[in-house]
């Protein structure tokens, strides 16, 4: 889990920024989206092998 810590003279808009790039750079919400549905096994496999090429 990310955390962000808001420093003393920070305002709640800068450390709320800091936070999603860090989201962002950890790729979880890239995550969260392609497991919103589950996918079959087989269509993962169809769906990496179609980004292959």
């Amino acid at each position: 889990m990310s955390q962000v810590e808001v420093k003393r003279d920070e305002s709640f808009e800068s450390a709320l920024r800091r936070f999603k790039k860090k989201i962002e750079q950890e790729g979880i919400l890239r995550e969260v989206r392609d497991r919103k549905h589950y996918e079959k096994p087989s269509e993962r496999k169809r769906k990496k092998a179609k980004t292959r090429k």
